[in-house]
């Protein structure tokens, strides 16, 4: 059996890179998994069993508080260049790549199996906090088609993982 401390290393080291992908940070991610723990902490009760393990919904929670985050980021951002020097990189830091490590290679092969605009679409909308509507212009694509790209590429993404 698995004690607490390697079970809560493990959970922060996902939630860790769920928040550090969106975010680009590494200080606004670690003040995002302190809010993850304490909104979990809160709200474990609203954790349904639904054939979804804990840690879905676990990364699930870190990755949209981030986007969260991030969309109140470019909200407050301006327009001069003052806060375009402040922005981060797009490309993932070292804490990133290492998190990552032994699943990258899956994940990787995993995208490369959906069509290119898909793929370009899973990323902008989970990775980077697009929402369906900025995907739906920049795709010259209705809404209703941009939720059925994702929803059927996410569908696929977890056969190809589940392999």
């Amino acid at each position: 059996m698995r004690s607490l401390p390697y079970i809560l290393r493990h959970l922060r080291n996902y939630s860790a890179f769920a928040c550090l992908r969106v975010l680009g940070n590494r200080s606004e991610a670690e003040d995002a998994l302190q809010d993850v723990f304490v909104k979990i902490w809160h709200n474990a009760d609203r954790y349904q069993v639904n054939g979804l393990s804990p840690m879905t919904w676990l990364i699930t929670i870190a990755r949209n508080l981030s986007i969260d985050k991030l969309r109140a980021r470019k909200a407050k951002a301006g327009t001069g260049l003052d806060e375009a020097e402040d922005l981060p990189s797009a490309a993932p830091g070292p804490e990133a790549l290492a998190i990552a490590a032994s699943d990258r290679g899956q994940i990787v092969a995993c995208m490369a199996e959906l069509e290119p605009d898909r793929s370009d679409a899973v990323r902008r909308a989970y990775l980077e906090g697009e929402t369906y509507q900025e995907l739906a212009e920049r795709y010259s694509v209705p809404l209703n088609t941009v939720r059925t790209w994702l929803r059927r590429s996410l569908i696929k993404l977890k056969e190809c993982l589940s392999r």
